[in-house]
Order: C-alpha cells, then sequence, then structure tokens
C-alpha cells in the first residue's frame, strides 16, 4: 500500500481554494459555489484516508488472528510534540476502530496495550527501563549491550506485554 498523508499531499490544492473562498463576497453565488470546491477538497483527502484505512486494517485483519495496538491518546499527541498535522492526518483512532470491528467479525482478538506501559523506554533484552529516552534519539541502547531500532524495541515490548495480558 502507499504511503499514508493525504491532507499534506492534498493542502496546496486546499490552501488555493481556500484562498478563493476569502476574496469571494459572503453569500453571493460564487461564494457558494466556491465553498462546495472547498467541502469536496476535503471530502476526497477523507474518503483517501479512510480508503488506504480500510485497506490496512483488512490486510492485517487478514493476516493475524491477535493485534496489539498501544492506547495512545492521539489528540495530547498532537498539541504537545508539534505533530499535529502529521497526527491528525493518520486517522489513528478511525484505524484502530476498524480494526477492532473487521478483527471481531472473524473471530480475532485486539488487544489494547494501556498508554503509560514504557514500550519505547525498557529494554526488549534484559526488561531495564531507562529513565530518560529523547525523541531524537532513534536508536535505542541499553547497558546489557541491546542496540536496536527504537521502535522495533517498543514494538517487541508491545508483543510481549499482549502475550502476558492473554496468559492472565
Amino acid at each position: 500500500l502507499e504511503k499514508a498523508g493525504f491532507f499534506r499531499r492534498n493542502e496546496k490544492r486546499l490552501a488555493r481554494e481556500q484562498r478563493k473562498l476569502s476574496r469571494c463576497v459572503k453569500e453571493s453565488r460564487n461564494y457558494v459555489r466556491q465553498k462546495k470546491k472547498v467541502a469536496r477538497c476535503h471530502e476526497k483527502i477523507r474518503n483517501q484516508r479512510k480508503d488506504y484505512l480500510h485497506k490496512l486494517s483488512r490486510r492485517i485483519t487478514d493476516q493475524y488472528d491477535i493485534v496489539a495496538v498501544e492506547d495512545i491518546d492521539m489528540k495530547a499527541m498532537g498539541q504537545c510534540l508539534h505533530f499535529g498535522k502529521s497526527v491528525q492526518d493518520n486517522g489513528y483512532g478511525m484505524f484502530r476502530n476498524m480494526l477492532d470491528y473487521k478483527l471481531a467479525w472473524k473471530g480475532k482478538k485486539l488487544v489494547k496495550i494501556d498508554r503509560f506501559f514504557p514500550s519505547s523506554k525498557k529494554c526488549s533484552k534484559c526488561g531495564k527501563i531507562k529513565k530518560e529516552l529523547g525523541l531524537s534519539e532513534r536508536v535505542y541502547r541499553c547497558t546489557c549491550g541491546n542496540e536496536m531500532d527504537r521502535d522495533r524495541n517498543a514494538a517487541i515490548n508491545i508483543r510481549e506485554e499482549a502475550r502476558r495480558m492473554l496468559a492472565v
């Protein structure tokens, strides 16, 4: 599947149409016409995102019996980490809902890991938790000698936590 980020790709077109709208006289015929064009731009972005997420969730649902996801507060993440547009463009909440109901249809499971679980800070080999881990650190290095991609380390920790939760 292609890379997401549909808002970013259509941002220039949307901005152009919104600029045209701002120059129109309010409630005139051209204003109404231009407002419909802006709405169509938003609808196109929404439909592209929805289509992509449906296809991705379907592919994951077909491939796996149990899926573990982190229960992240995307609204807070978008506000405090300067990821605003990128986080909103992902549609993570919508994706999680799609994944949930598609897995339920097929009799499969979605395991939600607590948002406060230290998936990125915990070493997947020895279990030691780092106190400080900056977002710019893309490689996880532990005192035990474990050195791997930060996201891969977090994914392993999420998988193991899901296994632990299912065993209980």
